[in-house]
């Protein structure tokens, strides 16, 4: 059954597709002519780009990232951002309790299901299956495979929208999923993340449903409005198949955001936006070409050939076990622009190439500073 049945906003045959990207200003202007005007002096590009002036030379300007994160957050009285020293890859013990918490949630999952004792929303979102079945299934990978680590959890809201919006890697989008558990995990009210997909992600009747009962939803503007007005932590991976079926030799370098639709609806709603950089998503299938006549056959917008797929089978398909950093970056608001700034294309390009260079920059910083790609 479908979940959002009768909902015209959710149907991808009229539903308009978010395409990811655009940047804030700083205060509010009234009058158009101005605001393009205050728009170009504070376009990025005029003050240079990391990929041709190095790691940017005005660090005040982007996100700090902390050199201790667990430090700076615990003075903040944020619990667990992430773990102190590098965890073991997953282990015979983690194994076995992965499996154990798995088997103990899903019978409390049944028991309240049988009992009728769970909500649905008009999305299909279904947070008892989530954190009674999805989490524990996946969190193994999340602790001991990825190691994830996790700062900037204090600029996340305790309740109201915000839009996230993070870099997209991996030939499978792993990060979407990663990113949700870091949100629920870390964040002192445990909040759920409503992950903005791709129409792909519903094409299969089995995947589509877990999609919609874990949160995910289909990327149009309409259901991503209706979700922030609602007060929900939205994300969207602007880079889209761009980002996750690049090549391994451009790792880390952002992709397009398309033509600024996540800033549109940021602007419509009032919604913070809020940049997440993904350190650690790129290794896990490193792509070395795609057989792109292959992929047209099957009707995928690429083919990945990895070191490991697809010579080794279904074993090619075992991510690598690289060392994992999300970091959510300081909210840049939105509110301050009345609302048809959300029609001027050069707000929107503004806001929206703002963002794309405050996640470039960050993840330069964090790339900076890490050790080994696989050992943390």
């Amino acid at each position: 059954m479908n979940p959002v049945s009768g909902n015209r906003a959710s149907d991808p045959r009229t539903a308009k597709v978010i395409q990811l990207y655009a940047t804030p200003g700083s205060a509010p202007v009234s009058d158009a002519a101005a605001r393009r005007q205050s728009g170009k002096r504070r376009h990025p590009s005029q003050a240079g780009h990391p990929n041709t002036d190095g790691f940017g030379s005005e660090a005040a300007e982007v996100t700090p990232i902390s050199d201790d994160a667990r430090i700076h957050n615990e003075s903040l009285g944020v619990e667990h951002v992430g773990p102190s020293k590098p965890s073991p890859l997953l282990s015979l013990d983690g194994l076995r309790t992965g499996i154990a918490d798995t088997l103990t949630g899903t019978a409390g999952y049944l028991r309240e299901r049988l009992a009728g004792d769970y909500e649905v929303d008009d999305f299909g979102f279904d947070p008892h299956f989530t954190d009674s079945v999805w989490f524990p299934a996946i969190r193994p990978v999340y602790d001991k495979w990825f190691r994830v680590e996790v700062s900037g959890i204090e600029n996340l809201p305790d309740d109201g929208g915000a839009l996230l919006v993070a870099n997209h890697a991996g030939a499978i989008p792993i990060d979407a999923l990663m990113t949700s558990v870091a949100v629920h995990d870390n964040h002192p009210r445990h909040r759920h993340l409503r992950i903005l997909a791709a129409d792909m992600a519903f094409d299969s009747p089995f995947i589509g449903e877990v999609a919609r009962r874990i949160g995910a939803t289909l990327a149009c503007n309409n259901d991503a409005e209706h979700l922030l007005r609602a007060g929900e932590l939205t994300a969207v991976w602007p880079e889209g198949y761009k980002g996750i079926g690049k090549p391994y030799r451009d790792r880390y370098k952002l992709q397009r955001f398309g033509r600024g639709g996540f800033v549109t609806t940021a602007i419509r709603t009032g919604a913070p936006i809020i940049p997440v950089s993904i350190v650690g998503s790129e290794e896990i299938y490193p792509m070395l070409a795609d057989l792109k006549p292959l992929a047209k056959v099957l009707g995928l917008p690429y083919f990945p050939i990895t070191p490991l797929f697809p010579w080794l089978g279904p074993l090619g398909v075992i991510p690598l076990p690289s060392k994992w950093h999300i970091h959510f970056g300081k909210p840049i608001a939105t509110d301050i622009y009345d609302e048809a700034a959300a029609d001027d294309p050069l707000v929107v390009f503004d806001l929206t190439d703002h963002v794309r260079e405050e996640i470039q920059q960050t993840l330069f910083r964090m790339l900076s500073r890490r050790g080994s790609v696989y050992l943390g």
